[in-house]
């Protein structure tokens, strides 16, 4: 396993290239179950606990050291490119051209709900 693949990349890939959890907005109880048992899988999450309420089970999971390290590369990423977006707003705010060429546009479902 390559510990620089993100997380969602990693995801994408056992979904077969489509995003197992909808971005923006909630993921169906299924697709969620699914993302933790692969990154369980993964060694990325560990169960920590369980409960029974009602006739329903709950699980409590938590990072393990590997996956704490993959956040930290994840969240580091993010900051990165958060910072270059500012940087390219900033540079020259009447720009319309943000995108470096070549690079891949949002999916219209991305952009949707974010006006």
């Amino acid at each position: 396993m390559r510990t620089h693949q993100t997380a969602a990349a990693r995801l994408r890939g056992k979904a077969g290239g489509r995003d197992p959890v909808r971005w923006p907005g909630a993921a169906a109880a299924s697709t969620l179950y699914d993302a933790l048992d692969r990154l369980a899988d993964e060694g990325l999450i560990e169960v920590s606990g369980e409960e029974t309420v009602g006739r329903r089970l709950r699980r409590f999971y938590r990072l393990t050291g590997e996956g704490r390290a993959v956040l930290a590369a994840e969240a580091e990423r993010l900051r990165h490119n958060a910072e270059l977006a500012v940087t390219r707003l900033s540079a020259n705010p009447s720009s319309r051209r943000l995108r470096p060429e070549g690079a891949a546009r949002l999916p219209l479902s991305w952009t949707a709900g974010a006006r």
